[in-house]
């Protein structure tokens, strides 16, 4: 059963991160331009100049940020933001879109146009002061996530309906020949969005539209969903103090408006208690 954790409705909401040192959820609304968290029981936010949807955690006080010109370390005490590298800077159609730190140290994260323009984006990964492209014409970038073992990453491209599976060098991380299909959802009629891996290597995929956060095995077998008062589930995280609690953004992003009025819990983020058992978030090594 999942109860609304933040009442304050995002446009697009993205990119939940549970930080492990400071036991705190930060989140995006990007539409917005703000991250999002709650402190001593209160909503804080911080608004930004332009979009931002994703981020890892560097140490106590500092996170890496995606936003659609670069990656960026932020004070939360300080609120200053300091280039790391350029990410699509010269292209106005993009942005940044959903992202996660890996096992090494290092940051993937996907790009898209903003207005979803077919191919326009691409998903990179920052490692040791490299910034790589790893997929080319991408149109929304999404599920990007982890194997505990370190074996593999997933991904997802969310028009093609495909969950995306790639093996990992085990000493740099970096990937080994092709990706290839963990998971068809076209059967379904499924939008994968974003995703997470548990500690027992399941993925959990936000399906956009369908109301829901689905768990699936690591051989691909649907294992179970948790249901959320919201039409478009972006994105989940393992979270609390013991990583049982499943955290969902959601949007309000094409709704409409007897949809929001009728469910105003549309675009808000929410808490599902002892639904699985999630992996700590890893350090990213900027």
């Amino acid at each position: 059963m999942s109860t609304v954790f933040d009442d304050r409705p995002c446009e697009l909401g993205e990119g939940p991160l549970w930080h492990p040192e400071r036991r705190q959820l930060f989140w995006f609304d990007i539409v917005g331009k703000r991250l999002m968290t709650r402190e001593n029981g209160s909503p804080k936010s911080w608004q930004f100049d332009e979009h931002v949807s994703a981020a890892g955690w560097v140490n106590l006080e500092t996170l890496l940020i995606a936003s659609e010109t670069g990656l960026w370390r932020f004070g939360l005490k300080s609120g200053q933001k300091d280039l790391i590298t350029l990410l699509e800077a010269d292209n106005p159609v993009t942005r940044s879109n959903d992202g996660r730190a890996d096992p090494w140290g290092g940051f993937w994260i996907g790009t898209m146009g903003k207005n979803a323009e077919p191919g326009a984006g691409a998903i990179y990964r920052y490692w040791q002061g490299e910034l790589r492209q790893l997929v080319q014409n991408v149109t929304i970038s999404n599920a990007i996530c982890f194997a505990p073992d370190r074996s593999c990453a997933y991904y997802t491209d969310t028009v093609t309906k495909l969950i995306m599976r790639w093996p990992l060098n085990a000493q740099t991380g970096w990937p080994v020949g092709d990706g290839t299909v963990f998971l068809d959802l076209n059967a379904d009629g499924l939008n994968p969005d974003g995703a997470v891996v548990d500690a027992y290597g399941n993925i959990w995929v936000a399906q956009w539209g369908a109301r829901r956060v689905a768990a699936y095995t690591p051989e691909g077998q649907f294992l179970k969903a948790v249901s959320f008062k919201a039409a478009h589930t972006s994105c989940p995280a393992f979270g609390g103090d013991d990583l049982t609690t499943l955290f969902c953004t959601t949007a309000r992003e094409g709704l409409d408006a007897e949809i929001l009025i009728s469910q105003p819990t549309n675009g808000m983020t929410f808490a599902a208690f002892g639904v699985g058992k999630g992996q700590a978030e890893h350090r990213v090594l900027p």
